[in-house]
């Protein structure tokens, strides 16, 4: 008897958690700062306005997560260089453009925080854009100043291929002799101040450790890392080293996490080239049909989905990366960066965004009071967007 009551007792209080979580995730304004739902669409042609039964967005399921806002990457691959980048960068915002002109009762561009606050209020979803990758502006200050009136937010100043002015975080691991440079260069120094002066978010999720403190010694404004995680708990070049969080946070700016499996777990890698391999012919085959990596491998992990789900990490390790970077820098300083639609791989648990909530679950669990996860949920967005914004 006494083992039922305290299953009862056990029972109730996870219920109650659960309860208080919920209306914790839905009075907060959520705010993920990266997802790569448009570059997917222009390839599936799936709308992302209706309930899909693959991938991680759409409107439906984020309304079911609480998703407030989100930013949108707009990107191409290190294929697409000088006269070619920038115009499939337009090409990408005119399909977000298009997707937001279908749904205008259901999301709505925004560019600020102010803006972002009334489409809440409107119980709108407030979509922003990201341009994910230098090259996209071709070397050309003009090419920011015409994205920044499409909307961009936030520029990240490489992908994994660096440009002409500043090295990536690729780049300078594994073939940092061999560059021509390493970390900004005068002109990056230029594209810099120009992003400040436009109110435009410096991104250092793929730049190289040098472009990073070449970064904050440049900047008059706070910066972000739009989905990175931490180095010290899984040492991929994507991640930050403790140092580098450290600066992050003096200078004001928020680090968001990202999801992706092999950003959490330092084993993930192994076990996904080891299924990779044995499904080599299936990976070919997906490639002649969407000629892109990354959609072709989530395609992959969706068909084998029992063995892909072997590989993935508990939740449990997702919270411990937004925990260490809370701890480490502080609750001002972290945020949500999921990179949904842009890997193939999520936490157990982290499917879509509809499983936004179980975050907030678990970081009320281990202590996180309701001002500390507001903070991390969107709030450490907004602050860090005004100060680049000014409103």
């Amino acid at each position: 008897m006494k083992k039922l009551l305290l299953l009862f007792f056990v029972a109730c209080s996870l219920n109650a958690v659960a309860q208080n979580a919920m209306k914790i995730h839905q009075k907060a304004i959520l705010v993920d700062t990266h997802n790569d739902i448009i570059s997917n669409e222009l390839i599936t042609h799936l709308d992302p306005g209706k309930l899909q039964s693959t991938g991680n967005f759409d409107l439906v399921r984020a309304k079911e997560g609480g998703l407030d806002a989100q930013v949108f990457s707009i990107w191409c691959g290190e294929q697409y260089g000088i006269g070619a980048a920038y115009a499939f960068a337009n090409r990408e915002i005119d399909s977000l453009d298009a997707f937001i002109a279908r749904y205008p009762d259901r999301i709505t561009l925004v560019h600020n925080s102010k803006e972002l606050k009334k489409a809440v209020r409107k119980k709108k979803l407030a979509a922003m854009i990201g341009v994910e990758g230098g090259h996209m502006i071709e070397d050309r200050l003009d090419y920011i100043d015409s994205l920044a009136k499409r909307g961009m937010c936030y520029l990240t100043l490489t992908w994994n291929n660096s440009t002409s002015w500043a090295s990536s975080a690729r780049d300078e691991t594994n073939r940092r002799s061999s560059l021509g440079h390493v970390g900004l260069t005068d002109f990056g120094k230029q594209v810099v101040h120009h992003l400040n002066d436009l109110g435009v978010m410096v991104d250092l999720s793929h730049p190289g450790e040098q472009t990073f403190y070449d970064v904050l010694a440049t900047t008059n404004k706070p910066v972000i890392a739009s989905h990175s995680c931490a180095y010290a708990l899984d040492p991929n070049q994507r991640n930050l080293k403790d140092d580098q969080l450290k600066a992050l946070a003096k200078n004001g700016g928020v680090v968001f996490v990202n999801f992706y499996s092999s950003f959490l777990d330092s084993t993930y890698s192994k076990k996904s080239s080891r299924f990779l391999r044995e499904h080599r012919t299936a990976m070919d085959s997906l490639m002649k049909i969407y000629n892109d990596h990354d959609l072709a491998n989530i395609k992959l992990n969706e068909i084998y989905r029992t063995e892909s789900d072997e590989l993935r990490p508990p939740l449990s390790l997702l919270i411990k990366h937004i925990d260490y970077i809370a701890k480490l820098i502080g609750t001002d300083h972290v945020g949500i960066g999921s990179d949904f639609d842009g890997a193939e791989s999520y936490p157990l648990g982290m499917n879509d965004v509809r499983d936004y909530p179980k975050i907030t679950e678990e970081l009320l669990k281990i202590g996180y009071t309701k001002k500390d996860i507001n903070k991390i949920l969107g709030g450490n967005f907004i602050r860090v967007l005004k100060a680049n914004t000014g409103k």
